[in-house]
């Protein structure tokens, strides 16, 4: 009997050494492009966002999964190079935050999955055949509700009610300008405020040259549309308004974060946890094609009493009551 297993055993372990690369393959590691307009320090906290909502998912980065970031550093004129970048190092997906980066990833690749991020109406844009069913290799989260651009108008009014003139900052060239700004007219029409346009450009913005049109024209607030640029410099926007004590509502919260006033805004964060779902669902082979462009759920309020006492400026009650946050 002893004899009678032997050649069965040897048989076995011949099978084992015979076929070692196939029971040992390793399981490939994804690799996800992400596209942004900041730097690695100014996006810090959305970055964040993202890799939690990846660890929930159980991807923990140079582990199972890699992220090529590239960084624009305010020069969205560098969005097709960099997308190319990524698609040279063959990423199994690219993450685009806005509508510049992922117009660009557009161009470059028709093949890998986008995930964009925190863009204005994609389906106006030629970026999606539709919310629900997006077509073509993009998908992703759209800021779009149609409340928001006269909702930040709204709030500007409570604030100042003798607001009468709006300076509204934004980049001609971004994809989304004339959209906001076409929802802020809409807005300031039936709130019978005047609104007027501040143009700045890439690659070399004239800010001064904006700042200085504000009080030749004499508007006494400002509003800041969704724009890379225009995040980019939330600084010295923030500042200016500062110095000159005008009021300003931003699309953003960064600018809070950076001293001004108020903002009103989708979840940013909220928005990048999802944005690292939908990259799940991409890297377990479901087509972008069949997945569904989400909207913001959670819109955001935060009053900054700070910036307020710094200009001059009392909020009313009725203003810091609908206030998600008050910064005091």
């Amino acid at each position: 009997m002893r004899n009678k297993l032997i050649p069965l055993a040897f048989g076995t372990t011949l099978f084992a050494l015979c076929f070692p690369a196939h029971a040992q393959q390793p399981r490939k590691v994804p690799r996800v492009g992400l596209l942004a307009s900041g730097s690695s320090a100014t996006d810090a906290p959305r970055m964040e966002a993202f890799r939690q909502g990846l660890r929930e998912l159980g991807y923990v980065e140079n582990q199972n999964i890699v992220i090529e970031y590239r960084y624009a550093e305010g020069k969205t004129e560098r969005f097709p190079d960099l997308a190319a970048e990524l698609v040279h190092l063959k990423v199994d997906a690219i993450v685009a935050a806005g509508a510049t980066a992922t117009r660009a990833a557009k161009k470059i690749t028709t093949l890998i999955p986008i995930i964009m991020s925190n863009v204005t109406d994609p389906v106006e844009l030629g970026l999606v055949t539709s919310l629900a069913h997006p077509g073509g290799n993009i998908t992703g989260l759209t800021n779009l509700a149609p409340e928001v651009g006269g909702k930040r108008l709204e709030l500007l009014k409570e604030t100042v009610p003798n607001l009468s003139r709006v300076a509204v900052l934004g980049d001609p060239t971004s994809p989304s300008h004339a959209i906001g700004w076409r929802e802020t007219e809409s807005a300031a029409k039936s709130l019978g405020v005047q609104v007027q346009s501040l143009e700045v450009r890439p690659p070399n913005p004239d800010f001064e040259g904006a700042f200085a049109a504000i009080a030749r024209d004499h508007s006494n607030a400002l509003l800041t549309l969704s724009q890379p640029l225009i995040v980019v410099h939330r600084k010295q926007i923030v500042d200016f308004t500062l110095k000159r004590r005008i009021p300003a509502i931003f699309h953003s919260e960064d600018f809070i974060e950076a001293g001004g006033l108020m903002s009103y805004a989708p979840n940013i964060a909220a928005m990048w946890r999802r944005a690292a779902v939908i990259v799940d669902k991409v890297l377990k082979d479901t087509k972008p094609a069949d997945i569904p462009v989400e909207q913001p759920t959670k819109f955001e309020f935060i009053v900054n009493l700070k910036a307020a006492k710094q200009i001059g400026l009392t909020i009313p009650p009725n203003v810091l009551a609908r206030a998600n946050n008050v910064i005091r």
